[in-house]
């Protein structure tokens, strides 16, 4: 199980040097970082598991906003420390159900450490899962696709074509869902360019629109995608097409050897 923790938090606060200090006796590896957005970024292979230290929320407003669009895009666990009202803030910026655990202050640094072991397993049990990418330029779309199949899958969103091939440049994952009609950069377009890169030619795709037209469909299955998904059919209908999917791939996966 990977014990690892981005600690976020001023480096001068006692609480925190505190907090750091007992997770690694606890068999952390803790990554340490500033309350800056930019400071945050430059970090190389940053953890899943964010802990996020909260002591000024209206100089942190940035921060919460940048977490926010990595717990949905990027599907992190973030953990929370502050006051009653601290949290209160957080959670008019960040949603609830987003939130794997909360510690209001003052923390038992302790009880902090065995609780963090658990939300670290729960993220190691996520990890598991299948990643899938959603490519969509509604905002709407994407978190009511991320809704449905979140219990089952990694789900990751970005809203354009050009924001997807930045993406998987440095992220891998096992399925595509991919918009057809997106602005600048359509469907088909981002598919050409996937089957293009050797590094993406063999990722699968899955269209999931609403043009159901004759045309638009003859088009899209020249590029041979593994399936042409309508938008307006139920959320369990669209899971089973999924699931029905990754069933297969591992079958013949096993029968390969």
């Amino acid at each position: 199980m990977e014990t690892r923790i981005l600690l976020i938090g001023s480096a001068k606060s006692f609480m925190v040097t505190s907090i750091a200090k007992e997770l690694r006796g606890s068999g952390f590896e803790v990554v340490q970082t500033e309350p800056d957005v930019t400071a945050i970024d430059r970090i190389e292979n940053r953890p899943p598991v964010f802990l996020f230290y909260v002591d000024d929320p209206e100089e942190m407003k940035d921060i919460f906003v940048y977490i926010k669009d990595k717990v949905m895009e990027e599907d992190v666990s973030v953990s929370i420390i502050g006051s009653h009202d601290d949290i209160t803030k957080v959670f008019n910026n960040i949603p609830k159900e987003r939130v794997a655990a909360v510690f209001e202050r003052p923390v038992n640094v302790k009880e902090l450490g065995r609780k963090m072991m658990e939300v670290v397993a729960r993220e190691d049990e996520r990890l598991q899962k299948k990643r899938i990418l959603v490519v969509d330029d509604d905002g709407t779309m994407l978190r009511t696709i991320k809704s449905w199949l979140s219990e089952s899958y990694q789900v990751f969103m970005v809203n354009s074509g050009m924001a997807a091939i930045t993406f998987l440049a440095k992220n891998k994952v096992d399925l595509i869902l991919l918009d057809y009609e997106m602005p600048i950069t359509t469907g088909p377009k981002v598919l050409e360019m996937l089957r293009s890169e050797s590094s993406t030619a063999s990722i699968p795709v899955m269209f999931l629109t609403v043009k159901s037209d004759k045309d638009s469909v003859m088009q899209v299955l020249k590029l041979k995608p593994e399936k042409y998904l309508l938008k307006t059919m139920p959320p369990a209908e669209l899971l089973a097409n999924i699931d029905e999917f990754f069933e297969k791939q591992k079958i013949d996966n096993c029968s390969q050897f």
